[in-house]
């Protein structure tokens, strides 16, 4: 009995330890469910948020079609009214030349008859002083002085008539001037709204690009050029693209071929690609010198360009090799930011 008894008590009770570990498990079950719950009413607004701004995208895309044609519209009247505006400034052109051709032959032959007039009265004043030394005229002489009395009387009333046409043509010259004048401030007018409406889509090209961009902390901003680093496109000392370089140009040949679409015909817009290099000089079979690494860097930038679907007569490449750098000093950082691709939307 006193043995039974120890046995029973020296036994171990491990349902409450069960008991803790089942609440703890249940505690744990719940507070998954709440974060579970409170992670789809998260997802749930933003796929609705986003539902609603894919709707006014949409929206926005279907109002493009019309502002185009719009768009289309005027420019094709402003085409037809250059067009006619450079047909007249080439005629007025044309006749302001003949006017001025016409003028000078006015002049050189007013000048010749001036001085034929200038030598009768010489070779008459001589006469004149010859008789005045005689006491007597013949009667040849005095026919001989009339007459030449007439020919300057004709002669002078030509050399009128010549300078009241020369004083028409001047005024004729004055008004074609005038006319000129208008037309060539016309022709700058709109000249002056073709490059506005090109620093238009410049802007908008600079400011998509820079969102596009935006998540690359390499690329830098200076001016209206965006610099990409040349690590991003193209190994050390070669010109062939790297993977990430491809991805990122496609993005740019989308928004190119985007800006362009809209871009009228008659606006000579090109995007400039240009290669720049570090200061350490480069001595290899294929790259004698910087120059040559730089430029071929910037055509493989055009030809990738222009296989994705982007004009070849838009773009232009250049190489500068190492001597415009956008950092002084020889550190690694002033090297790096050195070695760059430069882009810019402008004109040709």
């Amino acid at each position: 009995m006193i043995g039974s008894r120890r046995r029973s008590q020296s036994t171990t009770n491990v349902w409450p330890g069960y008991v803790d570990a089942l609440s703890a498990l249940l505690m744990l079950v719940i507070f998954m469910l709440l974060v579970y719950v409170v992670c789809q009413l998260y997802l749930s607004q933003t796929l609705s948020d986003r539902d609603n701004q894919l709707a006014r995208l949409s929206a926005q895309l279907n109002e493009l079609p019309e502002l185009l044609g719009l768009e289309q519209s005027k420019t094709e009247a402003l085409e037809n009214q250059i067009v006619r505006l450079q047909d007249d400034y080439s005629t007025s052109l044309k006749r302001n030349d003949q006017l001025i051709e016409q003028l000078e032959s006015n002049r050189e032959q007013l000048m010749r008859q001036t001085a034929s007039v200038e030598a009768q009265a010489e070779q008459l004043a001589r006469m004149e002083e010859a008789v005045g030394e005689k006491d007597q005229i013949s009667a040849s002489q005095q026919a001989m002085i009339l007459q030449l009395s007439n020919q300057i009387v004709s002669l002078r009333e030509q050399l009128r008539q010549i300078a009241s046409a020369l004083e028409l043509q001047q005024q004729m010259t004055d008004e074609k001037e005038q006319e000129l004048e208008q037309v060539s401030r016309r022709l700058n007018t709109l000249l002056a709204e073709r490059v506005n409406q090109l620093q238009q889509y410049q802007s908008e090209f600079f400011a998509r690009l820079r969102d596009i961009l935006a998540g690359n902390e390499n690329v830098r901003i200076v001016g209206d050029r965006f610099l990409l680093p040349s690590e991003l496109l193209f190994a050390s000392a070669s010109a062939e693209l790297g993977e990430e370089g491809r991805q990122e140009l496609d993005k740019l040949a989308d928004l190119l071929l985007d800006v362009s679409s809209r871009i009228p015909d008659d606006v000579d817009w090109i995007l400039r690609i240009d290669g720049h290099t570090d200061m350490l000089p480069i001595n290899t079979q294929r790259f004698p010198s910087n120059w040559e690494l730089s430029t071929a860097r910037a055509v493989a930038v055009v030809r990738y360009l222009a296989t994705e679907g982007v004009p070849e007569r838009r773009m232009a490449a250049a190489g500068f090799g190492e001597f415009f750098p956008v950092a002084d000093g020889t550190s690694p950082e002033a090297l790096q930011r050195n070695r760059r691709i430069e882009l810019k939307l402008t004109d040709r």
